[in-house]
């Protein structure tokens, strides 16, 4: 046998050694995600304001590279796990996960009027965005099982339906609405990537949209002043309209280049809300512009082609399914905030991947990277399933 046979063997049998595991990692996908965080250091740096004027790396910058940097190593360590424990203990992470979420709800704390969080004492935890990967990995775990016949049954569909509405249901009694949709949408294109039909989906949106009159008188009142003000921003556009207003103020006076960098006046004159987190897009237009606007976007799609390109290469259904879910959900990440910020959707507070301030949020958003890592490193390790092994 040849040298390459040889290591074609050993890699399909998972038999590699941590160097080989380190040589195998796409480090070019790495390069790419650090390009986003360097888009968003950079704004962090533009909405801290100094003792001389705009631009500080205190309190935004330094804490998020910090993070970063800690990051990077959780991605190394991720890919290095063996493939097959990560299949071995998915339903675990998620019970973990859903446990920790429960715990929000007893002994949570609460800031800016919700109850997300657990003090840990040296990080403040978001179960909710854990809950993101840990439901993509037990999905993953549940279809890897499902032969292709079995995927027309309706039954098969009553597990993953049960592990997904229990943490919504969760979620949105903290009250997170942005992150339960996004957890719901995230499941769902999961579903549709293992087989599922249209016309189920189909009857599961008019089930939605029924159940939306049932839910409707349940929100909170910023919850439907929230909907209420999509639909018209100018209905009260010094109270729940003011937030989309002011941005799409500060994203049209951006034009083409930008007013400069540190330049912004509707961020740095305070008229914009929350430019660290859910609007940082709008101050990074305002700043630099459609041209920067666009280059962002090209980035994330340049990070999109990765991600699904690693599943498409992968040879088997759980690393296929975790890659897809974990890109789609990605995709979801940026597309709601970004049109959320543009008026095209509610405000639902959902944050913008590797360039908005959150410590949960981009350790999870390193957690992914490195599980999608995982799997291009593990691409051709053969994995048992029912009824033999999965190899092309």
């Amino acid at each position: 046998m040849s040298d390459t046979g040889f290591l074609s063997a050993r890699f399909r049998r998972g038999d590699m050694t941590p160097m080989e595991k380190i040589w195998q990692m796409s480090w070019s996908l790495l390069f790419w995600v650090s390009c986003i965080f360097a888009f968003g250091f950079a704004m962090l740096y533009s909405a801290g304001n100094g003792t001389d004027g705009p631009g500080s790396f205190q309190p935004w910058a330094i804490p998020q590279l910090i993070r970063f940097i800690i990051g990077l190593g959780m991605v190394t360590a991720i890919a290095l796990i063996d493939v097959r424990l990560l299949l071995r203990y998915a339903y675990i992470f998620y019970a973990v996960v859903l446990v920790l979420l429960v715990a929000v709800d007893v002994k949570g704390i609460i800031g800016g009027g919700a109850q997300r969080w657990i003090d840990f004492g040296f990080i403040n935890l978001q179960p909710s965005e854990l809950m993101k990967p840990a439901l993509v990995l037990a999905l993953a775990r549940y279809f890897h099982g499902v032969g292709t016949e079995e995927i027309g049954r309706p039954s098969i569909l009553v597990v993953p339906i049960i592990m997904t509405m229990v943490p919504v249901a969760l979620v949105v009694k903290q009250p997170d609405l942005g992150t339960a949709l996004l957890i719901m949408a995230s499941a769902g294109g999961l579903l549709f990537i293992a087989g599922i039909r249209m016309w189920k989906f189909g009857l599961a949106i008019l089930g939605g949209i029924g159940a939306a009159w049932g839910v409707w008188p349940v929100l909170h009142d910023y919850q439907r002043n929230r909907v209420l003000t999509f639909l018209d921003p100018e209905r009260d556009s010094l109270g729940a309209g003011y937030h989309i207003l002011q941005s799409q103020i500060a994203l049209g006076s951006g034009g083409l280049f930008g007013k400069g960098y540190l330049a912004g006046t509707q961020s740095h004159l305070n008229f914009l809300p929350e430019r660290q987190t859910d609007f940082i897009f709008t101050m990074l237009a305002e700043e630099l512009g459609m041209v920067g606007g666009l280059a962002l976007l090209a980035l994330y799609v340049i990070v999109l082609i990765y991600g699904y390109a690693i599943a498409f290469r992968c040879r088997h259904q759980f690393g296929r399914l975790v890659a897809m879910g974990l890109t789609t959900g990605f995709f979801l990440y940026f597309f709601i905030n970004i049109a959320m910020v543009m008026g095209l959707l509610p405000v639902v507070g959902v944050t913008l991947p590797f360039i908005s301030y959150g410590g949960t949020a981009l350790l999870t958003l390193m957690l992914c990277v490195g599980l999608i890592m995982n799997v291009h490193v593990h691409r051709d390790v053969q994995m048992a399933m029912r009824g033999g092994f999965t190899d092309f």
